[in-house]
């Protein structure tokens, strides 16, 4: 056999070989906990609880007492993920790399995205003209776009992007001293009976509330005011 021919040959069934190779398409699952500091944990399985789990990874000595040693341990142990070139700064390109592949969820415009069931659903339920009903997706499992952004959607702390949010001085780099002083601050936060440590108890109510079902959400006519920060301002002239 000619070397040319017996080389085709080998070539067609290498592309038969890789034809026949299942596609795997990799995603991150829905609905993660993001940390104080921004570190995402998903579910590994439908009994997995991901907010437990950071609890316990960060609560080192397993008393179920999470201390403000403790957290700013964990989080010196996130920033080194992030910090990719071990500079000990997370400067705007590993920022960028966190935002699009470490926890996109971040991103402020992100939305719930529905369960495969959820979809299917939709896709069967046909107008007689064989038309799909049109729904806006923020009315369904619980998503309001006038809410909690970014990752105060799954996280304890009202911070659309936590990794962001402790660079300090707004020079677009956040030093590894920042990020620990950040995790203090945020661990006073959460300490709201200042009794120097947490539980799993006193932060589960802090929990945002997640979709159940396919509930519609029932916007009121007027926006409440935002009494988090501040005063409002005075009515009249």
């Amino acid at each position: 056999m000619p070397l040319f021919v017996a080389v085709a040959a080998m070539l067609a069934l290498a592309a038969q070989s890789d034809n026949d190779r299942p596609i795997v398409v990799k995603a991150f699952p829905w609905a993660p906990f993001i940390s104080p500091m921004g570190e995402p944990f998903r579910a590994r399985s439908a009994g997995d609880d991901p907010f437990a789990r950071w609890f316990q990874q960060a609560d080192a000595n397993s008393d179920g007492r999470l201390t403000v040693e403790e957290m700013r341990t964990d989080g010196v142990r996130f920033f080194k993920t992030i910090d990719r070139n071990h500079d000990g700064e997370i400067d705007p390109v590993e920022l960028a790399a966190y935002e699009s592949e470490v926890a996109p969820e971040v991103q402020v415009n992100t939305k719930w995205k529905p369960s495969r069931q959820v979809l299917a659903e939709a896709k069967a339920a046909k107008q007689g003209d064989g038309r799909q009903k049109s729904r806006m997706d923020y009315y369904i499992d619980g998503y309001q776009p006038h809410g909690l952004q970014g990752a105060a959607r799954y996280g304890l702390l009202n911070l659309p992007e936590p990794v962001a949010g402790a660079d300090a001085d707004f020079n677009r780099g956040t030093s590894l001293d920042e990020f620990q002083r950040a995790a203090i601050q945020r661990f006073q936060l959460l300490d709201a009976k200042k009794a120097a440590y947490l539980t799993l108890a006193d932060l589960e109510p802090l929990l945002p509330t997640r979709p159940q079902g396919r509930k519609v959400v029932q916007f009121p006519n007027e926006e409440p005011r935002d009494t988090r920060i501040g005063q409002p301002f005075p009515e009249g002239n």
